[in-house]
């Protein structure tokens, strides 16, 4: 079977960040990779802002709790698992995705991990540089040929290495600057997409 590589948020489930913002009411927690593309600079501008309000892992943890896979999330996963290896390659946590992942009935998730000082989160360790365009290259490495949809800039390297790779529901900027990608504005488009290549 081919890999088909999927990133989460914004595609699986609902960006965990902005789920925190709406629940503290912290605006600024609202930026993704849509608007911060280096995601380190991202990470330490969200590492400061927890810092400055006081914001606890548990109460990170206790918001995303409430969360589902998006509408339709599972039922494409499904599909997808019947003509697919799914790996889910994130630039989430761990110690984030796990309920998540219950959700959708724990699909491969490649992600990295929180470091915790008591209950606060002072930084992040990432699995590898580049880890999306690493995991694509693991993947061909073993003669498999892998797809791959996400919806960000910090996808667009795991694009980039798949032998075919889409948007799934990404903003126009994003769009606009890379439009060598197929686009899916549902589940049913990228079902479609997928299987006609």
């Amino acid at each position: 079977m081919d890999i088909l590589c999927l990133d989460l948020e914004g595609v699986l489930i609902p960006e965990v960040w902005q789920a925190v913002a709406a629940a503290t009411g912290v605006e600024a927690l609202q930026k993704t990779t849509r608007d911060i593309p280096v995601y380190d600079e991202l990470m330490q501008y969200r590492l400061n802002i927890l810092r400055e309000h006081d914001i606890t892992l548990s109460y990170i943890e206790a918001q995303i709790d409430t969360l589902d896979p998006l509408p339709g999330a599972y039922d494409f996963l499904s599909w997808a698992r019947q003509r697919f290896q799914v790996a889910i390659i994130s630039d989430t946590f761990y110690e984030f995705a796990a309920p998540l992942m219950a959700k959708l009935d724990q699909p491969l998730l490649l992600c990295h991990r929180l470091q915790v000082e008591g209950d606060h989160i002072v930084d992040y360790k990432i699995r590898q540089p580049d880890p999306k365009r690493c995991s694509v290259q693991a993947f061909k490495s073993l003669n498999y040929k892998v797809f791959a949809a996400g919806d960000s800039f910090n996808d667009v390297t795991m694009l980039d290495e798949a032998d075919h790779g889409f948007f799934f529901q990404a903003p126009a900027n994003v769009c606009e600057q890379f439009p060598q990608y197929p686009r899916a504005a549902t589940y049913a488009e990228l079902q479609a997409l997928l299987t006609s290549v």
